[in-house]
């Protein structure tokens, strides 16, 4: 019994922090309201916090030679300057084309019922007492009935396609010469923002003469699609069912 008030304790705890947090989120929609969603400031990713530089497998550094009366060095390009991205700060155009198609179904259905009766029919010789002494004594300890009963069914036909280009930002250049780039689109739209995200590791060689990429050559590319405004509120179920959600064993 002991063990069972703590986690009813706990629960209690947990759904009263839960309304609170939602409560003051409430507040600032309520603050919000006929008010165009705000754009986030322009910060350096690298400040950001739970930043963390990337750390790959590097081959061993190649010392750079010079030749004497020569115009060409090991590792150059070309005999003129290069205008593709190659250092911290520089910009790099990332090319996203992504097309997705998906198609399920699927349906469950559950059904359980449950019943249980504990309890003592003499205790401790309570026969042998009188009638005003047995009933202070305890009879039935437990009883309990329950029906439990599901049928959820669930769909998606999904058909996504996104075309738009993003300028990213060189915050580092990788002992191999690789860069790791990072950027961040937002479109405002009446009451909804639109927010891209790509960033990733990608190749010199693999940028293009007019100082772009594409998104399938960036490796462990993190491409990041959504919103933020009043249609994604409406989308999203309410604080109350998430908590329940989490919390409810049944």
């Amino acid at each position: 019994m002991l063990k069972c008030s703590k986690r009813i304790v706990t629960a209690s705890t947990l759904i009263l922090l839960g309304t609170l947090a939602s409560g003051c989120s409430a507040i600032d929609r309520l603050s919000q309201i006929g008010e165009t969603p705000k754009l986030n400031a322009i910060e350096n990713p690298t400040a950001q916090p739970g930043y963390k530089p990337v750390s790959m497998p590097m081959p061993k550094p190649e010392t750079a030679s010079y030749n004497p009366n020569s115009l060409w060095r090991n590792g150059s390009r070309s005999f003129f300057k290069d205008q593709r991205a190659h250092q911290i700060g520089d910009l790099l155009t990332v090319t996203v084309n992504i097309t997705d198609q998906a198609n399920f179904a699927n349906e469950t259905q559950r059904n359980r019922t449950s019943k249980e009766d504990s309890g003592v029919t003499d205790f401790l010789g309570a026969k042998t007492l009188g009638a005003q002494a047995q009933k202070v004594l305890p009879g039935r300890f437990l009883q309990t009935d329950s029906t439990s009963q599901f049928d959820g069914k669930g769909s998606i036909q999904r058909q996504e396609s996104l075309q738009t280009n993003v300028a990213t930002v060189v915050t580092q250049v990788l002992p191999n010469g690789n860069l790791v780039v990072e950027g961040k689109q937002e479109i405002r739209v009446n009451y909804e923002i639109r927010e891209l995200i790509v960033a990733g590791i990608v190749r010199p060689e693999d940028i293009q003469s007019d100082n772009t990429i594409e998104s399938t050559k960036i490796a462990q590319a993190r491409i990041s699609y959504g919103g933020r405004g009043q249609i994604f509120d409406f989308q999203q179920p309410r604080y109350g069912q998430q908590v329940t959600d989490v919390l409810l064993p049944f």
